[in-house]
């Protein structure tokens, strides 16, 4: 994992900029090391984008962290339909909304969100990765700034969305440890808490969230027993059935949007009607989905063999949605062959294609004094 860290993370920094800076400023940021860990480690643009994912500080009401809606618990997802941002409580599917109500979609995980956009050929510009299940930004440092802007995710009402990333900076400019570390990390900087350094940071430890060594990845390295014989016969069925038009590629998404007819949450407040209002959204990654459940844009499907059926309901362009006609729905979808009898051995390979084996440590403390992850007690 620690060798896979140095590969993916955008900028590493070592013990010399740690002790390159100022006497109290090392007191500060060792003081907050130690308080996560048990022994010194380099101070990384990832161990900032760590502190800052898990703070609440970056929420209006300083009750939602990143971390809270993308947790290590459940794949750094929610195992929520609707995920819960503000004046919830709780984590995961017992989390609870005291005022507010639910987001609008389920929950991504953010599991190998260093590789979206990757093609069938491996070549993938992280500057241009689509996000969101609607792809409306480009880059996890875009995305990163996004759900600080929301009022139903993190903002409340608190401040107005124009200036609730200048009011988030303005805490962070107030904590000492903050302080310190962006001044370690982006040194040379008159003001080193800026909103592209807040976004650096974040996308950097996302970038760090790595599970790559499923059985199928073992296996396609040439050790033949990674997988079942019914795993490698799913493989072969997942092609066959058209599965692969879409899940294609090392990460199993062509990360294009399609018009499924996908059901609307009935707890949503409203139509969810996709990207530029087409009922749109981006193929999900089929790595790790086995822990990601419930499925789709709108949670509604609580099993993979409820996706399953979903794609038998829609052969023949017979729309599950009505406010999707039947002509709308892509054909990609519409000429999938989801036969059942191949059923369980598609889903044994999609089983092959989980890694459990990631970072799940959650730091013991963060720099605002504030509860680790939001208020998930």
């Amino acid at each position: 994992m620690k060798k896979k860290l140095l590969v993916f993370a955008l900028i590493s920094f070592s013990f010399s900029a740690f002790f390159a800076c100022k006497k109290e400023e090392q007191v500060l940021i060792q003081q907050t090391i130690n308080d996560n860990i048990d022994k010194e480690i380099p101070i990384t643009i990832q161990y900032l984008g760590k502190l800052l994912f898990y703070d609440p500080i970056l929420s209006g009401k300083k009750d939602v962290a990143c971390a809270t809606c993308h947790h290590p618990d459940f794949a750094y997802a929610d195992g929520r339909d609707l995920s819960i941002g503000v004046d919830g409580i709780g984590l995961g599917p017992n989390r609870k909304f005291l005022i507010s109500s639910f987001t609008k979609r389920k929950s991504q995980t953010i599991l190998n969100t260093a590789f979206n956009g990757m093609d069938a050929n491996g070549k993938y510009d992280s500057a241009n990765a689509p996000m969101f299940w609607d792809s409306r930004a480009k880059s996890l440092e875009e995305q990163a700034l996004i759900p600080i802007k929301s009022a139903v995710e993190m903002r409340a009402d608190i401040y107005s969305e124009e200036v609730a990333i200048d009011s988030v900076l303005a805490r962070l400019r107030n904590i000492k440890e903050y302080q310190a570390l962006f001044a370690t990390i982006f040194g040379g900087q008159p003001q080193p808490i800026t909103s592209a350094n807040l976004a650096k940071a974040i996308a950097a430890f996302e970038r760090s969230l790595v599970a790559m060594n499923a059985p199928y990845d073992r296996y396609m390295r040439g050790e033949t027993s990674a997988m079942t014989d019914l795993q490698i016969q799913g493989m072969s069925f997942f092609q066959i059935n058209g599965c692969g038009r879409c899940h294609t590629g090392n990460m199993f998404s062509d990360y294009q949007l399609h018009v499924l007819s996908v059901p609307d949450n009935p707890k949503a407040s409203e139509s969810d009607n996709g990207s530029k209002g087409t009922y749109a959204f981006r193929t999900m990654s089929l790595r790790n989905v086995k822990l990601t459940a419930p499925y789709m844009h709108s949670g509604v499907f609580k099993t993979l063999d409820q996706v399953f059926d979903f794609y038998n309901l829609i052969l023949n362009s017979k729309s599950q949605n009505p406010n999707v006609p039947n002509t709308k729905i892509d054909p990609l979808a519409t000429i999938l062959r989801p036969n059942n009898n191949s059923r369980t051995a598609i889903m044994a390979f999609i089983d092959a294609l989980t890694d459990e084996k990631f970072d799940r440590s959650i730091p013991k403390t963060v720099p605002s004094g504030l509860s680790v992850g939001g208020n998930i007690k």
